[in-house]
């Protein structure tokens, strides 16, 4: 998915010149009120030549769950769970709270890598703008960038009717932005058909059953973009990882959840 900068630039003309890569994952450290308005990130340095691309052909592992996952995952500020970094730009509520979120679509930025973080701002400044709740850097950081009862411009209306992926008869016209978590990975560009790096499927591993658990989402309503919607030819945009989402079959405790 083509996602747009707070200016309105397309995301081609992002100036190359910022780093190549995050730096490598770390706890993220809980902030003041203050201290996150001026939204100090981790700085991003460049990576060796070639990492991304040998980490790219590379099977992800599935991550164990930690002890008190369910838990964890329904906790509110900024909650950690071992084996995953995230940055929050907005502290979180209780999933009670939150959207009615029924469905977690999976996107893929022509971006390069070390974008995540520079997107997520620029959504966290304007949450209803072109993009997701969550954005995945090449090395496995996410930065959640909107409060949960935002609802981000993503996905074009689950336009797709033809059945080429899945059945879209429960899908066509459905699975939309008002119900739907969007992801967004970086580090496609300039070959959209570069696939996610192995940080980025071990952290997507975990992230997706914190996001099932937290608000009751069950596997089968996991989607790629390409799934639901018409796009681009070249590639199946979120396709990879949908689909190894959908493999570990986890299913939330919907009741501890309220759904």
């Amino acid at each position: 998915m083509l996602a747009l900068l707070a200016g309105g630039a397309p995301i081609a003309h992002l100036a190359l010149t910022k780093a190549a890569c995050a730096e490598p994952a770390r706890p993220a450290v809980r902030s003041s009120a203050a201290a996150r308005d001026k939204i100090t990130l981790p700085r991003s340095r460049p990576a060796a030549v070639g990492t991304q691309e040998a980490e790219s052909g590379d099977d992800a592992d599935v991550p164990a769950l930690p002890e008190g996952f369910r838990g964890l995952a329904r906790g509110s500020g900024e909650p950690q769970i071992p084996g995953l970094t995230i940055v929050y730009l907005h502290p979180l509520g209780s999933p009670a709270d939150t959207n009615n979120w029924r469905n977690i679509i999976v996107h893929q930025t022509e971006g390069p890598a070390g974008s995540a973080k520079s997107m997520a701002l620029g959504q966290a400044q304007n949450p209803t703008k072109r993009g997701v709740m969550l954005w995945v850097e090449t090395d496995g950081t996410v930065y959640w960038a909107t409060a949960e009862t935002a609802i981000t411009t993503h996905g074009d209306g689950a336009n797709r009717n033809d059945n080429k992926y899945i059945d879209n008869s429960k899908t066509y016209r459905n699975v939309i932005k008002t119900n739907s978590i969007g992801v967004e990975f970086v580090g496609n560009y300039p070959d959209v058909a570069k696939p996610a790096t192995r940080a980025q499927r071990q952290a997507w591993l975990m992230l997706v059953r914190l996001l099932q658990e937290r608000y009751g989402i069950p596997t089968e309503n996991i989607y790629a973009h390409n799934w639901i919607d018409f796009k681009d030819n070249r590639y199946c945009e979120g396709c990879e990882l949908a689909t190894l989402a959908r493999k570990l079959a986890y299913q939330p405790d919907k009741q501890a959840s309220g759904k």
